[in-house]
């Protein structure tokens, strides 16, 4: 892929996340996005913005995040600049986010061109990945479309919303690209399975691309309350009120997802259908069907762990201690601020009631 010089492309991470779905190693005050789950020496947050090198500027590279979350990223994304990373005072899901950061780059450069992407998930065709978001960009500033990236599904996954796609219907301007028909709940297990059985049904990745114009206009007409917040601070963005302001407009936002706002509601809707390796790694044993294993099927990151008799395990201890197991058969063993978690992979789901005792 060659380096994109279109200075009008702007990249969003929303990074206000708060899950803390890897306990031990992410918690409230360190969520999943500042974790290195995968022992690479980079975190989420990292790597998501290292996959857009050579197409979009460091100087266009804009997080939203929480207040409590600003030194952590400003230290682990440091090629940014620090006015770039527009803070929260409060959640109010992604429609607000959404406004906030287009309003506030709309104010800088009207032309621009946006990817909105969450910060916590996992691609790993790269290449392929910069393909499809380099042609969408494109496709985005010629137009008025609104664009969602649909990843083909390869199991019945009940965990992911579906976007269902008009396949007979691809773009003029762009053969990949086609009209969305409908998005789709998380489904049940049986559902899912017919999903996959068909050719137009695929996950919904939370990954957008529009130009500022374009979801502007579309906050303008179905999300009009929460857009009238943001159009009505433009006198103050890039300045010292700024986040003043911000802290006294965002609690009056209404909690509303940028699905539920916009995008199963407007027209112009469509879908880039795209493989390119992507996961939202919501669980530890997610993380063990995608990382790499040992002739065990054990994954361990931490440089001083023992394995004996232990097989299907995901090991991840990177403190000071030493640590030996033997004799497990699919746990997650993992540890971090004198926290120790030994659990089934199979009981993940009630790790959320022991963190919160």
């Amino acid at each position: 892929m060659s380096v994109n010089t279109n200075l009008n492309n702007n990249l969003v991470i929303m990074a206000g996340g708060v899950g803390s779905r890897f306990w031990p190693m992410s918690t409230t005050d360190f969520p999943k996005q500042f974790i290195d789950v995968f022992g690479t020496g980079r975190t989420f947050i990292q790597m998501t913005f290292d996959r857009f090198k050579g197409l979009i500027a460091p100087e266009n590279v804009w997080v939203v995040t929480s207040e409590k979350y600003a030194d952590i990223v400003a230290e682990q994304l440091p090629e940014i600049p620090k006015g770039n990373i527009l803070l929260e005072p409060c959640r109010r899901n992604t429609a607000p986010c959404i406004a906030y950061v287009s309003w506030r780059i709309k104010a800088k450069n009207p032309k621009a061109n946006l990817v909105i992407t969450p910060s916590d998930h996992l691609v790993t065709d790269v290449i392929e990945f910069q393909r499809v978001v380099h042609s969408a960009l494109d496709f985005t500033k010629e137009t008025d479309a609104i664009v969602t990236l649909g990843m083909t599904p390869t199991r019945p996954e009940t965990g992911y919303g579906y976007i269902q796609a008009d396949m007979q219907s691809s773009s003029l301007r762009n053969k990949e690209i086609f009209r969305v028909d409908s998005f789709k709940e998380k489904p049940d297990y049986e559902t899912a399975v017919e999903y996959v059985k068909k050719n137009d049904f695929f996950w919904n990745s939370g990954i957008f691309i529009w130009n500022v114009g374009t979801i502007v206009n579309a906050l303008r007409i179905y999300a009009p309350e929460v857009s009238k917040i943001f159009e009505g601070l433009l006198p103050y963005y890039g300045t010292e009120k700024e986040q003043e302001m911000i802290n006294k407009a965002y609690p009056d936002c209404e909690n509303i997802s940028i699905d539920y706002a916009v995008m199963e509601r407007a027209d112009e809707i469509f879908v880039f259908p795209a493989d390119f390796g992507w996961s939202d790694v919501g669980t530890w044993g997610s993380l063990h069907t995608l990382a790499a294993v040992d002739k065990d099927g054990n994954n361990v990151v931490g440089e001083n762990v023992k394995l004996y008799e232990t097989r299907n395990c995901v090991v991840h201890a990177t403190e000071e201690k030493r640590v030996v197991v033997q004799g497990l058969d699919g746990y997650i063993v993992a540890e971090k601020n004198n926290t120790l978690l030994i659990c089934k992979l199979e009981e993940e789901q009630r790790i959320k009631e022991f963190s919160a005792e």
